[in-house]
């Protein structure tokens, strides 16, 4: 199991995930995936001003990206946003 919340590499770049083997769904830190796609310095920032500018972005992200708990670089868990 813990192979399976290891962190993936994307275009060189990591990608923190999770499989809850009850739902047998995929859960992919939604910040990563916007680093990987923008290269911005601060993702969580990117992330927070898109969803002012794009209200039901906003909306969305809010309901249908729950929060699961994923290892931070330093090894402590923290719970993120995922999709």
């Amino acid at each position: 199991m813990a192979k399976l919340n290891q962190i993936t590499i994307f275009d060189g770049k990591k990608i923190r995930r999770h499989y809850d083997e009850k739902a047998e769904i995929w859960y992919f830190s939604v910040v990563d995936i916007i680093f990987a796609l923008t290269d911005s310095k601060n993702p969580t920032d990117y992330l927070k001003k898109l969803r002012k500018r794009d209200l039901e972005l906003g909306k969305y992200i809010g309901t249908n990206c729950p929060q699961v708990e994923m290892a931070t670089s330093t090894g402590r868990n923290r719970k993120y946003l995922t999709e």
